[in-house]
């Protein structure tokens, strides 16, 4: 082989994290998730129709590949997408019937496969004739109908006819009448049971009178129930393949750990974080390179969250409910029947954890909190003198007993006084948009949700190589106070650390409450720095 030929052969074979579009076992680092295949697979062999709905970019596309390229050889697999199909094809039933044939027939050709010419028939115009025209290609067959990008069709309307078409088949056959495909498997964000949602979010639909928001001819479909969420072990394999090409020297175990705390396991998350160490920060397979790839994802523009926030801003019932689960820390039961969670699951933004709404993971968390706090921001357009953020945060240390006082007295000066309810309901965010500026990039923080009830907020505030905990509580009274250590205590211990921060609002209007106060305190070998705010 010449040379230069095999140089670019070797350069080819080297393979990268994606992040755009199919990921491909022998061009990208991708996890390992065969046993998610395995599940699905049993799905197809007991012949059942199911629907893919996660958010953007959550694999959906990659793991029909997969499941494509899995399947025995005794299955015939049509893998179609309604990502730039013609808008023509969805105008009547017509062009619809014959449009799905020449995309199945598409199909085959493509990819140089026989059976291109058995999904050809131009007589096929009407669901009767189409119908007919799958009895008999589908007859002793065991075909597996996959589409990808579902909700990306220009007209819902014909194409929920298509389905209902589907479903009286998939009835007949398992009547033993007739014949049809063995499964379809439908992959998009909205489900299809509220693709009615959809329209109507889009301006294209309204109901009338009497309309359901949901009525899907779909109810022969079971639920999807895999987890397409990626668990550390998969992520950690991910991160073998790496380490086997290039001796990194990480602690696999450690570095999988530390990318699933941030990203939940949604997966386009997990290889941006991989591929920003990879290409942007100098291969730092360390927990610091993990948060500094974090700090730059909070930061940049992508489709992923281009489509965040233009769900968020286009839907004022959606954004209320996030504000509220963010800055307001008010807690929501899981209801999918609330239209804004229903919508919020389908975008992939929420998710149930404890039967109660959360955000899905600590990356959104935080990209939607300082969404807020920048509108707060602009609105109070109260400025820090550098010189204080200087003095609490230094090139290499961040003085959090300072800035806890100093917060504590730009509270009780510009608050005092004020609306305590107001007060009650917005301290959290008062505390974070007066954090924002201190961190100035170098640092950032997130919630602890698991131990978030309404009453307290663990903050986490990293700051370069410094992990802060911050314990955010209205007072309750002189028990719940004792509580607070205990409880600030207890995660301390989880966390192998030796000193936190207890940051308590006080609206009691007595005069036992004035200036704040502050104090470091000793509870059961921790050390706790007590603050007191009143107004």
């Amino acid at each position: 082989m010449p040379p230069a030929v095999a140089v670019f052969s070797i350069f080819y074979s080297m393979r990268e994290f994606n992040v755009t579009g199919l990921c491909v076992p022998r061009m990208h680092y991708m996890a390992d998730t065969s046993e998610k295949i395995r599940q699905i697979m049993i799905m197809v062999e007991k012949g059942l129709y199911f629907t893919i709905n996660r958010g953007r970019q959550y694999g959906k596309t990659t793991t029909l590949s997969l499941l494509e390229k899995s399947l025995p050889k005794e299955y015939t697999v049509i893998k179609v997408s309604f990502e730039g199909v013609s808008d023509s094809m969805f105008d009547s039933d017509a062009d619809f019937c014959k449009g799905i044939l020449n995309v199945c027939s598409k199909y085959f050709t493509e990819r140089n496969l026989p059976g291109s010419e058995a999904w050809v028939d131009s007589s096929v115009i009407t669901f009767d004739l189409l119908d007919a025209f799958l009895n008999k290609t589908c007859a002793g067959k065991k075909i597996v109908l996959m589409i990808d990008e579902v909700d990306k069709t220009s007209n819902n309307l014909i194409f929920l006819k298509f389905l209902g078409m589907l479903r009286d088949k998939y009835l007949k056959r398992n009547d033993g009448v007739g014949a049809t495909f063995q499964s379809v498997i439908l992959a998009g964000v909205y489900d299809i049971k509220n693709l009615k949602l959809k329209m109507i979010q889009a301006g294209t639909h309204q109901l009338k009178d009497g309309e359901k928001r949901i009525n899907s001819p779909w109810n022969i479909a079971i639920d999807f129930e895999v987890d397409m969420s990626l668990s550390e072990k998969e992520i950690a394999s991910m991160l073998s393949e790496y380490e086997k090409d290039h001796n990194a020297g990480m602690s696999i175990e450690s570095i999988a750990k530390e990318i699933r705390f941030y990203t939940n396991g949604y997966p386009y998350l997990v290889s941006r974080i991989c591929q920003r160490i990879e290409t942007k920060l100098n291969k730092d397979w360390s927990l610091q390179g993990v948060q500094n790839a974090v700090k730059e994802i909070l930061v940049e523009k992508s489709t992923l969250f281009d489509d965040l926030f233009k769900n968020i801003k286009s839907n004022p019932d959606l954004e209320e409910l996030l504000r509220n689960l963010t800055v307001g820390n008010r807690a929501y039961p899981y209801n999918i029947d609330n239209s804004a969670i229903e919508l919020a699951s389908t975008f992939g933004i929420v998710e149930e954890r404890g039967r109660f709404v959360a955000i899905h993971n600590r990356i959104f968390e935080i990209r939607i909190m300082n969404y807020f706090i920048s509108e707060k921001i602009a609105v109070d357009n109260k400025i820090i003198p550098s010189s204080l953020i200087n003095l609490v945060a230094g090139k290499e240390k961040f003085n959090m007993p300072l800035f806890l006082e100093k917060f504590a007295n730009h509270y009780y000066e510009i608050y005092n006084g004020k609306d305590i309810k107001f007060l009650e309901r917005e301290c959290r965010l008062l505390f974070i948009t007066y954090l924002k500026p201190y961190l100035n990039g170098i640092g950032f923080y997130h919630l602890e949700s698991e131990t978030r009830d309404g009453e307290r907020t663990d903050i986490i505030i990293d700051y370069i190589s410094e992990q802060f905990v911050v314990e955010l509580k209205l007072w309750y009274g002189d028990v719940a106070h004792e509580e607070a250590f205990e409880q600030i205590v207890g995660y301390l211990e989880s966390k192998n650390k030796d000193t936190g921060y207890l940051l308590t609002f006080d609206f009691r209007k007595t005069t036992n409450v004035g200036k704040p106060q502050s104090k470091w305190i000793e509870h059961k070998g921790k050390k706790i720095f007590d603050v007191m705010v009143g107004i």
